[in-house]
């Protein structure tokens, strides 16, 4: 005898031995990170804004000294075959007071894209970082740290342009032989003119676990409808080139990189520098960069950083930063990203001590 109430059950319990089958076959992670980092900053000299002067010492609290304050929500998907979908949504924010920070000043103003990955490489869409951003990164002896390191003379220049990258599409390849190469294209255009805040970007690495050389370019037009609260748009051409060496537990960095900021400074800077892993829970670094005004070469200044690191677990670090800039002429190089990104004529020092827990 037909029993209809057994024949539902099997159906049911069918349909969902499909369901978990599918769910297993395509298996998705969602992670929540983040990195929190505040410290006290005193530099000898302060820019005052409205006279350009030198207003005097100072010492504060500030947001992110050595890395910067965010949280984020990343995803990931098995499609099989190699095949991933990702996502990342990423937000900048002050520990020292709670407001959107080091980043573009939206929402989710670092980091807001979806990519394929496979063995055809990575596609990746929406706000992210350029690879003349990412090349730079991968040749600073200080890891880009918020004082004292090449991401000041970075921001100092072009703000977030090239950083933040809006309404963009990327292209890396997979890694052949140690070679790999990225490419950007972030789509700008107002009403009457396509090319307002149009921004290219590219980028070849080679690296094969000691020696790693990098190459990249970048050139972004003003306006279009990327504006964003931090200006992500200044027209510039920026040209790098990066060298890195590991000897057992030391590294030596150096990179060449020339700023071409349209109505400013045409600014070439050389930088180099080392760091050392002296024990597990205790890491070493400094650097030095020379900043030269292609146009005027009155225009110029020195800043050198040393830094150090002691773990105190896997996510909580203690660091300490010292750093001196020299300014000649118009330049203004500051020391840290937060609290004194434009410096002063003449010799500032600055001290940085702070804590950072990531998560």
């Amino acid at each position: 005898m037909f029993n209809h109430e057994t024949f539902k059950l099997k159906l049911v319990a069918g349909a969902a031995g499909l369901m978990f089958a599918g769910m297993v076959q395509a298996q998705s992670s969602v992670t929540l990170y983040g990195v929190v980092d505040g410290g006290l900053l005193y530099t000898s000299k302060t820019l005052n804004s409205i006279t350009g002067q030198n207003a005097g010492k100072q010492f504060s609290l500030i947001d992110s000294g050595a890395s910067p304050s965010q949280f984020g929500i990343a995803g990931t998907e098995d499609l099989g075959d190699g095949l991933k979908a990702q996502f990342k949504l990423e937000s900048g924010f002050s520990v020292a007071t709670g407001a959107y920070n080091d980043s573009n000043g939206n929402q989710f103003g670092r980091q807001a894209w979806i990519a394929l990955d496979g063995k055809f490489g990575n596609v990746k869409a929406g706000l992210q970082f350029s690879p003349f951003f990412l090349a730079l990164y991968g040749s600073d002896p200080r890891q880009f740290s918020l004082f004292g390191s090449a991401v000041v003379n970075y921001v100092d220049n072009v703000i977030g342009t090239g950083i933040f990258n809006p309404n963009a599409v990327s292209y890396t390849t997979p890694n052949i032989a140690g070679f790999e190469g990225s490419v950007l294209y972030a789509l700008g255009g107002e009403a009457g003119n396509f090319q307002a805040g149009r921004q290219y970007s590219a980028s070849l690495k080679y690296d094969n676990g000691s020696l790693m050389i990098n190459a990249a370019i970048y050139d972004g037009n003003s306006g279009g409808t990327g504006q964003t609260p931090v200006s992500t748009t200044i027209e510039f051409e920026g040209r790098t080139l990066g060298v890195a060496y590991k000897f057992g537990a030391l590294t030596a960095k150096a990179s060449f990189v020339n700023y071409k900021v349209t109505g400013s400074f045409n600014s070439n800077v050389y930088g180099g520098g080392l760091d050392y892993l002296a024990l597990p829970v205790l890491d070493f670094n400094g650097g030095v960069w020379v900043t030269s005004d292609r146009n005027h070469t009155a225009n110029h200044s020195l800043m050198a950083a040393l830094g150090t690191q002691y773990f105190l677990s896997k996510r909580t670090t203690l660091y300490g930063q010292v750093g001196v800039v020299n300014n000649h002429g118009a330049m203004n190089t500051g020391l840290s990203i937060n609290g004194a990104l434009y410096g002063v004529q003449g010799t500032t020092a600055g001290v940085n001590l702070g804590i950072r827990h990531t998560f």
